[in-house]
């Protein structure tokens, strides 16, 4: 069963390289990454050329959201106050190993209707 697990886990973190590879987050414009687990839905906008979390934030502390999806999306408009905070207006985003579909894109849609360019 560990090998299994294993080989899963190795199918997982080559999408992941495979997404990022293109992917480089400046100062002007970081990486915007997102992070799904079965409860909560984290994203961070890294400077790739420092090496440094400018933000980071997830769906923990959000109320009054109905579903994942919904506590995604205001995720996604919590990560652009974020980035306008520190006068950042537009990102790259990086979805790692996941789909564009489901909590994922409600990320980047919050995101987009809080105004940061993609």
């Amino acid at each position: 069963m560990a090998n299994r697990e294993t080989a899963t886990q190795q199918r997982r973190e080559r999408r992941a390289l495979r997404t990022r590879a293109t992917l480089f987050g400046t100062a002007q414009r970081p990486r915007l990454s997102v992070f799904r687990s079965l409860r909560f839905t984290y994203a961070q906008l890294i400077d790739d050329a420092a090496g440094v979390t400018l933000w980071a934030g997830s769906t923990i502390g959000i109320k009054g959201a109905k579903g994942k999806i919904a506590a995604a999306e205001k995720l996604g408009a919590l990560a652009a106050d974020g980035a306008k905070a520190k006068k950042i207006d537009a990102v790259v985003f990086d979805r790692g190993a996941y789909r564009y579909h489901g909590r994922v894109k409600a990320v980047a849609e919050g995101a987009r209707k809080a105004g940061l360019k993609f």
